[in-house]
């Protein structure tokens, strides 16, 4: 007896109300001008596509989409099982990746997205789309994220709103002043880039904390990577990432880090200043299955040539002549040890 399957056969399977969300800008992006849902939803896929497809259509904007992820909420399959009907959901024109550049100047940061289309779109569909997307963002247009991920800097606790209990008495009359009210010193110059780097060090972490003379006397080294061009994330990153178990001296280890990673020296050729008609970054389009990125028109079926190639082999990649000979030779050779008195 043959049943046939329905999407709606998918209904017991809720989305959970802690599913988690992904970071602001990142996950699921549903695409424009789909279909009402049907009972014959997803209807001609297999089996594993269609229970995925079901899935992830319920999710909503903004939910995490990584392999991870899914597989911890559908456990009929595991990571490579998702993955591979990720895979066949691209080709079947029911999603894409991509990379968008969002913020500008040094606040510029690449978001990773997922657009999802219930109803199934061509190639040429989703090449116009992708590039109807870019065309908003460079005309000005609001993206469906916001235009920055960075997270503002928190205020220190000396920078907290005052307690109303402990505000400072007003100031006396100028005919009163005395010894004792004497003028406050010159404020001191505001701390640089590079100084607030190093001081967020000990933040991250414990290992790497360091003096206000220890950060007075590093910041030259650290000022010279943000010349380079490098951001103050990516220069607390490279000193915080890989750390030993202990650190015995962490302005030593700083100032070798410092010396050993600095990045190259890039050119200083001037970049065009913006303007109006300079068109935002398009987007660019992430191979389904290896991550790869292209522009859309280069990934048909949301794959690139080498995954493309692959799928419609069935997934069984092309055997290496030079892996088989070396394999013959081997053998060849167990056999004539085992043939040896």
């Amino acid at each position: 007896m043959v049943t046939q399957h329905h999407s709606s056969a998918l209904a017991a399977l809720a989305v959970s109300a802690a599913y988690p969300m992904a970071k602001p800008g990142y996950g699921k992006r549903s695409a424009p001008g789909q279909q009402p849902r049907t009972r014959d939803d997803f209807a001609l896929l297999p089996t594993r596509e269609r229970y995925v497809a079901g899935f992830v259509d319920h999710l909503p904007d903004g939910a995490a989409m990584s392999v991870k992820q899914l597989a911890k909420q559908l456990p009929l399959y595991g990571q490579q099982a998702i993955s591979t009907a990720l895979k066949a959901l691209s080709v079947a024109g029911h999603l894409r990746r991509v990379r968008c550049a969002v913020g500008a100047g040094d606040e510029t940061r690449w978001v990773f997205r997922t657009f999802w289309s219930r109803t199934a779109r061509d190639n040429e569909w989703w090449t116009t789309y992708l590039a109807t997307e870019t065309a908003s963002r460079s005309a000005g247009s609001p993206p469906p994220a916001p235009a920055s991920v960075a997270v503002p800097q928190q205020r220190t606790a000396s920078e907290a709103t005052p307690d109303p209990a402990h505000a400072p008495e007003p100031p006396a009359p100028a005919t009163t002043l005395t010894a004792r009210t004497a003028p406050p010193a010159a404020r001191p110059a505001a701390l640089s880039p590079a100084y607030l780097a190093l001081a967020e060090l000990g933040r991250k972490d414990i290992r790497l904390t360091l003096s206000a003379d220890d950060c007075a006397s590093l910041e030259p080294q650290a000022a010279e990577w943000l010349a380079r061009g490098v951001t103050t994330d990516y220069l607390i990153a490279a000193l915080t990432s890989g750390l030993p178990a202990q650190v015995d001296c962490p302005p030593r280890f700083v100032r070798r880090r410092l010396t050993d990673k600095i990045p190259p020296q890039l050119p200083t050729t001037p970049s065009p200043s913006p303007s109006v008609d300079t068109p935002a970054p398009r987007l660019l389009m992430e191979c389904t299955d290896c991550g790869r990125p292209g522009q859309p028109e280069a990934l048909p079926d949301g794959l690139c040539r080498p995954c493309r190639a692959a799928h419609s082999a069935g997934g069984r990649p092309t055997p290496d002549p030079t892996e088989i000979a070396a394999v013959k030779a081997h053998m060849a050779n167990l056999r004539d040890l085992l043939k040896a008195p």
